[in-house]
């Protein structure tokens, strides 16, 4: 089967009512980045940080699948499928594909504050954090989200699935966000690459097919092109 290597951003997940943050009604109006999204906005303000992730916890346990989702995951029927999402959500999972590499961490997990790299799992009944939530390590707990000047330690396996991609999906991403951004980089010349946004996405490379719509259409015409290449 081919390597069919899809990258996604928030524009995957703004169908399932997940909201996005730089959309004039994002979350960074209403939430600073420096405030909840970065070491030092936790050192400063514990509390407000964890507050605002155990809000967006429980806004996903609400959330479903939507058929862009769910169109992906029938991809695996036909291709190697590797999903590379800078969402935090677990939508993928939920709607059936097995391999997603998270390059900014996972809203439902938590970590150390002594060890950022080893993740525990929370659960939908008892999913928020708080202060005083220690790991096993004495840690307080922190959400396992890669913030702003955070290395982010899966792109290096991020940049070996795009280098072996035969057809490379760009979704609902403005490709504004690095080092998600420079993936596009390795993608090899001549192959197939399609962009699904219903928004103009200014981009270097001039052999793009767009797919200009939003996630849940756009796969179903994505499809349609695939089918044509199995």
């Amino acid at each position: 089967m081919k390597n069919l290597v899809i990258l996604t951003g928030a524009g995957m997940s703004a169908e399932s009512g997940i909201s996005t943050f730089r959309d004039s009604n994002g979350l960074w109006n209403n939430y600073p980045v420096e405030k909840v999204a970065t070491p030092e906005g936790f050192t400063t303000n514990p509390q407000l940080v964890l507050d605002f992730y155990n809000y967006r916890r429980r806004e996903l346990l609400k959330a479903e699948p939507n058929e862009g989702h769910k169109g992906l995951a029938k991809l695996e029927k036909y291709f190697e499928v590797h999903i590379i999402t800078q969402n935090v959500d677990n939508l993928h999972e939920r709607a059936g594909n097995t391999h997603v590499v998270h390059l900014h961490g996972e809203l439902m997990k938590s970590c150390s504050v002594k060890n950022t790299d080893k993740a525990f799992s929370l659960s939908p009944e008892n999913p928020d954090i708080h202060l005083g939530d220690k790991a096993p390590d004495g840690g307080q707990l922190r959400p396992f989200i890669v913030w702003f000047g955070e290395a982010v330690p899966k792109i290096e396996e991020a940049i070996q699935y795009v280098e072996s991609s035969d057809i490379f999906v760009i979704i609902g991403t403005s490709l504004n966000v690095y080092p998600a951004a420079g993936l596009l980089n390795y993608v090899r010349k001549g192959q197939p690459i399609f962009l699904i946004d219903p928004k103009e996405v200014n981009t270097y490379r001039n052999d793009i097919k767009f797919i200009k719509t939003g996630a849940s259409e756009g796969v179903k015409i994505l499809m349609e092109e695939l089918k044509k290449m199995i």
